[in-house]
């Protein structure tokens, strides 16, 4: 088991990465603060990994919630059903969260567990790459808006994230695919020898090698717990964490959520930053093409949808990193060295976004 600490003073947690980790009763009761607890997951994850975790939770007075499944239900909605099972059941502040599943159920649960009497504890169990790289670290919690991604959410560190790599033996193609781009992602904005490592190792990680995924997920966790133990609330370096966002939350915004998945988004817009970085004279042509050659090979898309072409500027304008000055947005000076950066010439926006979008998804899941 590798152990990846997350240093926020009386907020910091341990991030635990082990193969068998979703059965050891140890790990995930030492964090179990009462004995009561919700398990939230969903109806996709539930039938695969659900009866596993309650062996570990037999002695507890515990529950479970099961959403449903996919993006679009990263909602208001969805965080209702958790705050009104919690209260159904009588749960008090000493409940503890379980969020068993990706991204928006650990969203969703962290959202309740930030609201819920002000605040209660939950512990992260990601099945998904991307969130067991991502967004199950940081303390980030949200739900949707239709009219932009995440913009309703509050910041509430979970106790700890259990990542069992095993897991995503069960992980659809295309999920695993979404997965890789915030795992590229990493090592393009914060770690060249990373990247480097990734170029090596890809085609390995794509075949599910076991020791070579924990390596990736546990590199990309010390990177991003660094930068988040920096900046916790996102006031300056956390923002760097979205490279490809900004751009990415458009085409998810845009389109419909769920109809592209975030990684697949994220990876278009990487591409996106890393020719507005080229062209504004900061990464060079050669380090782009190296990000664009990693992205094809992991199966993403590098280019965003035609059809949004002319509402881009006008999704974009909704992102969070946003200030009164205007758009901000991460870009790269190199590979291994991303930046924030303000007041973009909308007219280099504009070439951006029209090239791009006249290019040809390379990932048949979105033909």
């Amino acid at each position: 088991m590798d152990l990846v600490k997350l240093a926020l003073g009386e907020s910091s947690y341990p991030i635990y990465i082990g193969a068998g980790l979703l059965d050891d009763g140890a790990v995930i009761t030492r964090h179990i603060t009462g004995q009561q607890v919700l398990v939230v997951t969903n109806t996709t994850v539930a039938p695969l990994f659900l009866r596993r975790l309650k062996t570990v939770l037999q002695a507890y007075d515990f529950k479970v919630l099961e959403l449903p499944d996919g993006e679009q239900f990263k909602t208001l909605a969805s965080l209702d059903m958790v705050l009104t099972t919690l209260l159904r059941a009588g749960h008090n502040r000493g409940t503890t969260l379980i969020a068993l599943g990706g991204g928006v159920v650990g969203d969703t649960t962290g959202f309740a567990a930030a609201c819920y009497q002000r605040g209660v504890a939950f512990i992260q169990i990601p099945t998904t790459l991307l969130a067991q790289v991502d967004s199950s670290v940081g303390g980030k919690t949200a739900v949707n808006h239709p009219l932009g991604k995440n913009m309703i959410g509050a910041f509430h560190q979970p106790k700890a994230v259990i990542i069992d790599p095993q897991t995503l033996q069960s992980l659809p193609r295309r999920e695993l695919l979404a997965g890789m781009a915030e795992v590229i992602k990493h090592g393009a904005l914060a770690d060249l020898a990373y990247f480097e490592w990734l170029e090596a190792n890809i085609d390995s990680l794509l075949a599910l090698d076991l020791e070579k995924m924990s390596y990736a997920i546990k590199r990309s966790c010390e990177i991003k717990a660094n930068i988040v133990s920096l900046d916790e609330k996102e006031l300056g370096a956390r923002a760097l964490l979205n490279l490809g966002h900004t751009f990415g939350h458009a085409i998810e915004t845009g389109m419909g959520y769920g109809v592209w998945l975030h990684g697949e988004a994220v990876a278009a817009g990487m591409i996106m930053a890393a020719r507005l970085s080229t062209k504004l004279g900061m990464c060079s042509a050669s380090d782009t093409e190296r990000l664009l050659r990693l992205i094809q090979r992991a199966g993403l898309p590098t280019s965003p949808p035609a059809a949004l072409a002319d509402k881009f500027l006008t999704l974009m304008a909704r992102d969070k990193k946003a200030t009164d000055a205007g758009l901000r947005l991460v870009l790269l000076n190199r590979l291994g060295e991303a930046v924030l950066v303000s007041n973009v010439d909308e007219s280099d926006l504009t070439a951006i976004i029209s090239d791009s979008s006249r290019g040809e998804s390379t990932t048949s899941a979105l033909r």
